[in-house]
């Protein structure tokens, strides 16, 4: 049985000339972090989705017609930021873009086939090559039992005689050619190849004509794609003797992710993700903090659970920037490049480390260079000591990977501020990247379901932050978060009223941002004092230019 894996192959300086507008795209966006991926309830400002727009299907012949795509792109969603940030990670990661997989259930309904193609005419514009590997099963079933074959399953594997191989053959041909055809009408240069996977027999006499993968030709991929085209693949195998066998398309896209190692894993699929026991869509799933726990509940049965343990064991071969999506055809645009995605999306994670003093810290040194880093300055060291010594003395929560790659220190509720607060924040690119940052402000709000906190407004990533909160106000460049309660909370009233009174600074010494910059200012105000004194002493002219 035959299902659809993409993906999309791309390398840092190994594309075609028509990536550069991506990365002109990215450029203009300016410095740009890797993107983490953020699964909560947007604010009205950033809801706005990229939109799988009709037009593809008929795009004007202009030479500006890519950059007015990127242009279109970057102003149909919420913010310019959140475009963009993905732009760049496609475009100068090491890793490949995409692997897309494709059921037969898409190919065989015109209007899920119609979005997926228009989807696929958008990347190539873009200068993103995904790898497609589409399957056949529900069109399999119906010429088998038209044929008169009963389908047979063994351990959910279809046995595969040569009658049933026959006609799985050709069905994928055909399928394949459909899919091309259509792309071909867009103007989107398309290769069937086959012959890229090599395999044995899983077991002849079980399942007769069915194959184990063992080699993946990753060569004609990657030519196919330097040549600017999308490769479009089946996933019939052929053995060393040149018989064709048949493997589902599933472990097919599976051993492709493998040989490709790309970003994105992605699985198309007509209920758009997974849900769970009350028939909610599950956004995200942390696979090394949640997958026991998944597994453990009454309704993670059947295809869901098949589903789950499959993806882990694909991704615990990966790297952790790979992730997997499993969203509806016409999401593919919002789950690529926006925040908050748009079906269930599944990587490895990392298990959240949880300290309440700096006694249960394995290591106090990398604690201090992970507060310290990207904040290096005047004092910056010593601050950080200081830092540390008022930790020593309060009471706090502090999160973090094993690598340290974000940290976050929270401030439980006090008497004079009865809500608790998100006292420092420090998450490296890679951190962002690889979604620490979303599994370690899971673990805060499990421990604190009513939080604040202060962010620059020229930051980045500003855009997430409003995806984790209920609420914000802003102020002189300086923007407070909150969730858990409302505006008119008699509990938010000193809260608000501190950062009206001093912005960033309204958590004191408690904030290690507000002392590093009282720390930088005192430290330039010092050094201002040190060189006006040595002007004086050598007679130098004053700030007006005068001798007097």
């Amino acid at each position: 049985m035959l299902s659809v894996a993409t993906t999309a192959a791309l390398r840092a300086g190994s594309r075609r000339a028509v990536s550069r507008t991506a990365a002109a795209a990215a450029a203009a966006a300016h410095a740009v972090v890797a993107p983490s991926r953020s699964r909560g309830p947007k604010t009205a400002q950033c809801r706005a989705l990229l939109s799988t727009t009709a037009a593809l299907a008929s795009p004007p012949p202009t030479k500006d017609r890519t950059r007015e795509i990127v242009a279109q792109t970057l102003n149909s969603i919420g913010s310019k930021r959140e475009a963009s940030k993905y732009l760049s990670l496609f475009a100068s990661s090491s890793q490949r873009f995409a692997v897309i997989k494709v059921g037969g259930a898409i190919l065989a309904d015109p209007e899920f086939l119609t979005q997926l193609c228009a989807n696929l005419y958008f990347f190539t514009q873009l200068g993103l090559y995904p790898v497609v590997i589409h399957g056949g099963g529900p069109q399999l079933n119906r010429l088998l039992e038209e044929a008169g074959v009963e389908p047979q399953f063994e351990e959910g594997i279809r046995v595969t005689d040569a009658k049933t191989l026959g006609i799985a053959r050709k069905l994928f041909l055909e399928e394949n050619l459909k899919l091309i055809d259509r792309l071909d009408d867009l103007g989107v240069a398309t290769r069937s190849l086959s012959g890229v996977f090599t395999a044995d027999y899983l077991d002849k006499e079980k399942w007769q004509y069915v194959g184990k993968i063992t080699k993946v030709n990753t060569a004609a991929i990657e030519k196919t794609i330097e040549a600017g085209y999308i490769p479009v693949l089946t996933s019939m195998a052929e053995s060393e003797d040149g018989r064709f066998l048949n493997v589902n398309a599933d472990v097919a896209a599976s051993e492709l992710a493998r040989a490709l190692v790309p970003l994105k894993i992605v699985y198309l699929s007509e209920k758009g993700g997974l849900f769970d026991g009350e028939g909610a869509k599950i956004s995200h799933i942390n696979l090394d903090a949640e997958y026991e726990y998944l597994m453990s509940q009454p309704w993670c049965r059947y295809g869901t659970r098949l589903k789950i343990r499959e993806i882990k064991e694909l991704l615990d071969t990966l790297p952790r920037t790979s992730s997997v999506a499993i969203i509806h055809p016409s999401d593919l645009q919002k789950e690529l490049f926006t925040d908050s995605g748009a079906g269930t999306m599944i990587q490895r994670g990392d298990k959240i480390q949880r300290v309440t003093s700096l006694d249960q810290f394995e290591d106090i040194k990398t604690l201090k260079a992970s507060l310290i880093r990207d904040r290096e300055g005047l004092d910056a060291e010593a601050t950080v000591d200081r830092y540390l010594d008022f930790l020593a003395e309060s009471r706090f929560t502090a999160y973090y990977d094993d690598t340290m790659q974000c940290l976050a220190i929270v401030l439980p509720a006090t008497e004079d501020r009865p809500i608790a607060t998100l006292a420092t924040l420090t998450i490296t690119k890679s951190g962002w990247l690889t979604n620490v940052a979303e599994n370690v402000f899971t673990a805060i709000k499990k421990d604190f379901p009513v939080l604040a906190w202060t962010v620059s407004a020229a930051d980045e990533n500003l855009t997430w932050f409003f995806d984790k909160s209920d609420g914000s106000f802003s102020k002189t460049g300086s923007v407070l978060f909150y969730y858990g309660c409302d505006f008119k909370d008699a509990a938010f009233a000193p809260v608000y009223d501190e950062f009206v009174t001093h912005g960033r600074a309204m958590l004191g010494n408690s904030n290690l941002e507000a002392r590093l910059r009282r720390a930088a200012q005192t430290a330039s105000e010092a050094l201002g004092r040190e060189h006006a004194a040595r002007r004086a002493v050598v007679g130098l002219p004053g700030r007006r230019g005068n001798n007097g």
